[in-house]
């Protein structure tokens, strides 16, 4: 197995600060929305735009956490990169759903119903993006856990959000959905505090790192130079 020298896993602090805020902003923006959804299941206007936001801050938290365990998990990182990226455009689209609602005056049913004349479509922007999101985020509590980047008791809160959130956005349950957002802000809030502090690795790699002889004479070529670039 590859493995990594310490300047190879360390991001930049920049980056590691926009992805750590990322990951606060994503599930704290959805438990803001959830507020404005409407009687009837309808999400409305005001909650499509914290969706929107939301997924946004998702996005770029999680290609952080993706880039951060990539040392110790390269094949996991590059296959759940672009699914989750799916995932999150799917949720995207269910916050404009949710707009056009309340703008044509639809009921959800009614929207879902409308869509039947489109199943492609309808099966590319949702029904296969938008399970996609909480399977990659139930994936990643059982893999952050595993190669014990969080404890154990983070990664299961973390699959326990993902499982509660499709719950509570199918058939539209409120009190529902508070309780599946809550679920993913609590063990996010810990992950993205770990992204912004560098500290989003294995606990046995924070003590000891093995460099492989590849990168060593690299290093060595190019006069130690950090792969990740400048740290400022």
């Amino acid at each position: 197995m590859t493995t990594y020298s310490q300047e190879a896993q360390e991001l930049p602090r920049s980056y590691r600060w926009i992805a750590g805020v990322g990951l606060l902003l994503g599930p704290a923006l959805s438990v803001v929305g959830t507020f404005y959804w409407q009687d009837g299941g309808v999400q409305g206007v005001d909650a499509a735009v914290f969706n929107v936001l939301s997924s946004l801050a998702w996005l770029v938290g999680l290609v952080g956490v993706f880039r951060a365990i990539e040392p110790w998990a390269p094949r996991y990182a590059a296959i759940a990169l672009p699914l989750a990226c799916y995932g999150v455009l799917g949720g995207v689209a269910f916050g404009l759903q949710g707009m056009h609602e309340e703008l044509f005056g639809v009921s959800h049913g009614d929207a879902v119903r409308l869509l039947e004349p489109y199943p492609v479509a309808a099966s590319v922007l949702f029904w296969f993006a938008g399970p996609l999101f909480p399977t990659s985020l139930f994936v990643l509590g059982l893999v952050l856990a595993r190669i014990r980047a969080v404890p154990v008791a983070i990664g299961g809160l973390i699959c326990l959000g993902a499982v509660v959130f499709p719950i509570s956005r199918i058939p539209r349950e409120v009190l529902v959905a508070h309780a599946a957002d809550l679920l993913l802000l609590l063990p996010f809030l810990y992950v993205g505090i770990q992204m912004i502090a560098g500290r989003l690795r294995p606990r046995a790699a924070a003590r000891s790192v093995p460099t492989s002889p590849t990168l060593a004479e690299d290093r060595a070529a190019t006069g130690g130079t950090a792969l990740h670039g400048d740290r400022r």
